[in-house]
């Protein structure tokens, strides 16, 4: 099952390394492999995130996502998605910005360090909206029961999206002011946080709820599957739940695509702490990617958000807490050490409180779980005499 799934995490792993030590050195292999752990570091809360929504695709999906998915994360994400920047912050065109990339690589890091305000608040205001819709849904097990509680009975229309938008204006108006900048400078970049950061909202409402749309159409049409399957055999036609399920498969896809653009936004920048050299970037990040996609699957084939029921909540967490970070190191500076661990931590800990729910009312829940680590749940079982 692990070679099964990480297979070509391990082939990548070592045509990239070999890869890397041929062209450039030993040097060139360890920055490598330094920027491969980074990224898993940083994207492991991603994995667990992808697979709740994953495990919704059928077997065809899912290869869909482990390649083409992938060619997307690591040549359009790693590779693209940096010279696009560059292009945009330069005013240049694409050819120009991949000459700057290989050829004056502190100027490339320079151009990339000075967009960051604008890529933090798009991601940032993304990630927060990801958070925040988890946050206030209703929903059948409670990991922090004391804060999930009372927040998911709060039943206002577009209270997530008001809630974004206040915090981007807090955003805009204490720290875009005075954003960090290449070399230690500051400038003004009220605006661009501002706008970036409504783009991020309108981009998340977009996809995600094109995906949400269809995936609701095609709960709807499951109890009519069978004899719309027959009635298209009749007729010699393909069954609408079939034609439902290709776009809500679709959807779905396109909304792990942005949200894997929006956790890779730090773990580019993060990067340049390691090294500036493009190529080398792809590569590290890349590999990173890969084990992050296999990942997501391992944990969809073996059923682990459904045996460890908080592990999501604490992704979800662990999200909301990136999306914070992010949003503050429009104006500071942030070791990207400290993102990663704080959300190792989050998932960690929801990881325990699963083991302990599991030990004390079984892996099925056993009735209604209100949450808080699984303590209440044993409260209510000593009562009770179990």
């Amino acid at each position: 099952m692990v070679l099964k799934t990480f297979g070509w995490s391990f082939g990548v792993t070592a045509l990239g390394l070999a890869c890397a030590a041929f062209f450039w050195g030993w040097e060139a292999f360890a920055l490598v492999a330094i920027l491969s752990v980074l990224e898993i570091s940083l994207s492991f809360d991603n994995a667990v995130v992808n697979a709740g929504v994953l495990k919704k695709m059928n077997a065809f999906w899912q290869k869909i996502f482990l390649t083409i998915g992938i060619l997307i994360a690591v040549f359009g994400m790693r590779l693209i998605f940096p010279v696009v920047i560059v292009a945009i912050s330069a005013g240049v065109g694409p050819i120009e910005a991949i000459d700057v990339a290989v050829d004056d690589p502190d100027r490339y890091e320079k151009l990339v360090t000075d967009a960051h305000p604008a890529i933090a608040a798009f991601g940032g205001m993304f990630l927060l909206m990801i958070f925040l819709d988890f946050l206030f849904d209703e929903r059948e097990h409670r990991w922090i029961g004391w804060l999930e509680r009372p927040l998911s009975r709060l039943k206002v229309d577009g209270l997530s999206i008001g809630t974004a938008l206040v915090v981007l204006l807090v955003t805009a108006m204490t720290l875009a002011g005075s954003a960090h900048q290449y070399g230690g400078h500051h400038a003004d970049k009220t605006s661009t946080v501002l706008l970036s950061g409504v783009a991020g909202l309108i981009t998340y409402l977009f996809v995600a709820g094109l995906s949400g749309h269809f995936e609701e159409k095609l709960e709807e049409d499951e109890e009519r599957e069978h004899e719309a399957e027959e009635a298209a055999k009749r007729a010699g036609k393909q069954p609408t739940a079939v034609g439902l399920a290709g776009k809500a498969a679709f959807f779905m896809f396109l909304y792990l695509e942005v949200l894997d653009a929006s956790f890779s936004f730090d773990g580019v920048i993060g990067a340049f702490a390691v090294t500036n050299h493009i190529f080398w970037m792809a590569l590290g990040l890349g590999i990173g990617a890969m084990y992050v996609r296999s990942l997501t699957v391992y944990l969809v084939r073996q059923g682990t958000l459904d045996d460890y029921v908080y592990l999501e909540h604490g992704a979800h967490y662990a999200i909301g807490a990136l999306a914070v970070i992010l949003l503050v190191t429009v104006r500071y500076e942030i070791n990207e050490v400290v993102t990663g661990l704080v959300g190792v931590c989050l998932i960690a800990a929801s990881f325990w409180s699963s083991v302990r729910r599991n030990r004390t009312i079984g892996p099925d829940g056993g009735g209604d779980d209100t949450g808080d680590g699984g303590g209440q749940a044993k409260e209510r079982e000593v009562t009770s005499g179990v």
